[in-house]
């Protein structure tokens, strides 16, 4: 395992994340990530690692590095490494600047994590950057709603940034992850509950570099 000294830290909404979701990582959260990353192959980077909810659902990665810069949040997930069936290498690295070499990842995985990086064009020019041209992109992620719901989240975003540890409830995540060269390959739209109503929709699905969209789905 290798660390870098991260630049942020939000220790009251480390400590607490885990209670706030842990009804929905019951109900419907843990099914998610399970259906997501549980037989991912090769090498595996997952930006925004959080606390490391997602580690215990890796059953089939050669290796994950679990990227996370929030120094508190890394205190938590690092007490989950005994739970992951497969090695894992934490790293401090923000997903603005990754520093790994070009297509050096078979996956890359993303979940509740774009809403708060602080530049999500980025971002999502670093995942495609470090993806293998095989490789694919993984996420589940709130993004604005249409119509009045979604206006409400445009005034609700500068106070839920605050609470939420800079989450941005109404990023345009689907044309954001196009933007970058990705195409993807399979979306699904759905409501889940128990959640807030200001983080729904969300969307979860896959994307590949744009140069093998016509690739065969098994690849």
């Amino acid at each position: 395992m290798t660390e870098r000294v991260g630049e942020r830290e939000h220790r009251y909404f480390a400590r607490y994340y885990d209670r706030i979701t842990q009804v929905a990582e019951r109900r419907w959260l843990g099914a998610v990530r399970d259906r997501l990353v549980g037989e991912l192959g090769g090498q595996v980077l997952e930006i925004g690692a959080g606390t490391g909810a997602n580690l215990a659902h890796y059953r089939g990665a050669a290796r994950v590095v679990a990227a996370e810069p929030d120094r508190a949040m890394r205190h938590y997930l690092r007490q989950r490494l005994d739970q992951a069936h497969v090695p894992v290498e934490v790293s401090a690295a923000r997903g603005e600047d990754l520093p790994f070499p070009d297509a050096s990842f078979d996956a890359v995985v993303s979940t509740l994590v774009l809403c708060s990086v602080s530049d999500l064009d980025r971002t999502l020019a670093e995942v495609r950057r470090v993806l293998k041209p095989t490789g694919r992109f993984v996420f589940c992620e709130h993004v604005r709603a249409p119509g009045v719901r979604g206006r409400i989240q445009d005034l609700l975003t500068p106070v839920w940034r605050r609470l939420g540890a800079g989450c941005h409830p109404n990023r345009r995540i689907r044309a954001a992850i196009e933007r970058a060269g990705l195409v993807i390959r399979d979306i699904e739209t759905f409501y889940p509950r128990p959640n807030f109503p200001v983080t729904v929709p969300m969307i979860r699905g896959v994307a590949v570099p744009a140069d093998r969209r016509h690739a065969h789905p098994g690849r």
